[in-house]
């Protein structure tokens, strides 16, 4: 069984007085139904799934009140529905936006129903929407793929999981174990979060049967692109999503994805891939307080990939090319540890926020500057940098500490957790002086514990 610690915010869900109908909202593939079916089975005495893109016509039988619904889906599944044991699972919802419409009701006229909902490409109906949207009747949880505490859990490594998940910054961390957990992350590089792919590597050992579940997946993506062809030449959002893997942790240009196409019609594309949530726009931040997001300029920003996994066999990398490797720049992997940390700190929030991830850009003449990632915690901003090795230049972030005047820096490598005080002179002859928090890869989703240690 593969633990997501998701099944907690459900759990949570489930006894909450004033509970509403749940939306998941996801990525196709990212665990949706298995996240579901799980919690069913450790939480309630009974479950029902329905799948409207399976069974076209059962969509017929949410046309009246939420009591005639639960009154015909009884006949449906010859079984009393107990209110109050039962959960209702409504997936690939999108396919019957009627039904969606229908949420409210349940929330307004039967709030004991216990009901989730979920699809693969929901959000589409929810841009589209010409029906009532049931607001402030529902509510959402936002899922991405496995992390890699996650992937560790599935592994059998629980006594792993519960070291990280407790780790104090005030303890030296063990060489085996450190080099355990890298060895550990590199394997999670290629496999990534997605469950199917992780299930595949854990039941065989094999990284040749992990790949052909991606190659599938990635291949069920394209397909799913002709579902798009009311909006957009689907050729074109094929290019792009082809694209995609191989410019992470780059600004992006239009001219880069296809010189010859108009940047209206390609930032068509990129919605559509957005709103499939196959890919994730990493907007550029003033930066000059919280919230990050009430600070952004459209115009700037860059992408990371859905999946480290997916990303990996996108780009044609293997295990083989970086097993070995103690600089993972030297393996052209750096892009592969900057998407690591972003689909990381793009899911840090709790699981009803919406995912949104900043970073911070300088573009002026000899003195360019970007750093990697800005996250915030209560009102400081903290500047994230990632490193492919153990080691690495920080002019970027020296340059951020001036302007922005923090004095609390990240660095995300290959090396053991440590704090120092640091003190650099820039090149006007200035100097800055900061706490630089440098923690290993597979600390990652452990940063904003950690950082509240400080």
């Amino acid at each position: 069984m593969m633990h997501r610690s998701a099944i907690d915010y459900l759990v949570e869900w489930k006894t909450r007085p004033r509970r509403k109908p749940l939306v998941i909202r996801g990525a196709r593939q990212v665990g949706k139904s298995y996240l579901v079916s799980m919690f069913a089975e450790q939480n309630f005495s009974d479950y029902i799934e329905i799948n409207f893109e399976s069974d076209h016509e059962i969509k017929s039988l949410f046309s009246g009140s939420p009591e005639q619904i639960i009154k015909l889906l009884e006949l449906r599944f010859n079984k009393i529905i107990d209110i109050e044991n039962t959960l209702l699972f409504l997936d690939e919802i999108q396919a019957a936006p009627e039904v969606f419409a229908k949420l409210r009701y349940f929330y307004e006229d039967l709030p004991d129903m216990h009901i989730i909902a979920a699809g693969s490409l929901l959000e589409f109906i929810l841009e589209d929407h010409t029906f009532s949207m049931p607001v402030g009747r529902i509510e959402y949880l936002h899922l991405g793929p496995m992390t890699f505490e996650e992937f560790l859990t599935a592994s059998g490594k629980t006594m792993l999981v519960e070291y990280i998940e407790n780790y104090s910054i005030s303890e030296d961390f063990p060489d085996p174990v450190h080099s355990q957990l890298v060895a550990l992350f590199k394997t999670y590089l290629i496999i990534g979060g997605m469950p199917e792919a992780v299930q595949a590597y854990l039941e065989k050992g094999s990284f040749h049967e992990s790949e052909i579940v991606k190659a599938s997946i990635l291949e069920t993506y394209a397909d799913d692109f002709n579902k798009y062809a009311s909006r957009v030449n689907h050729l074109r959002i094929l290019n792009l999503f082809k694209k995609v893997p191989l410019i992470v942790g780059e600004k992006f240009k239009y001219v880069n994805i296809d010189r010859h196409d108009r940047a209206q019609s390609i930032a068509k594309s990129l919605h559509l891939l957005e709103l499939a949530k196959i890919t994730y726009c990493v907007k550029h931040s003033a930066c000059n307080g919280v919230p990050l997001g009430s600070q952004v300029n459209e115009k700037k920003f860059k992408l990371i990939f859905l999946d480290v996994g997916l990303m990996a066999t996108a780009c044609g990398m293997s295990m083989i090319d970086i097993e070995h490797v103690d600089d993972l720049m030297m393996a052209n992997s750096g892009s592969l540890c900057e998407q690591f940390v972003g689909q990381h700190l793009l899911y840090l929030d709790e699981f009803y926020k919406k995912p949104e991830l900043f970073y911070w850009v300088r573009e002026a003449k000899n003195s360019s500057a970007e750093v990697d990632y800005v996250i915030s915690l209560g009102v400081q901003i903290i500047p994230v940098e990632v490193k492919a090795g153990k080691t690495g230049r920080l002019k970027s972030l020296h340059q951020f500490i001036k302007d922005k005047k923090v004095r609390l820096a990240v660095r995300i490598n290959l090396a053991k957790p440590n704090i120092l005080k640091d003190s650099h002179k820039l090149p006007g002859g200035e100097s800055v002086e900061y706490k630089l928090f440098s923690i290993p890869f597979y600390l990652a989703g452990q940063i904003r514990r950690l950082l509240r240690e400080i």
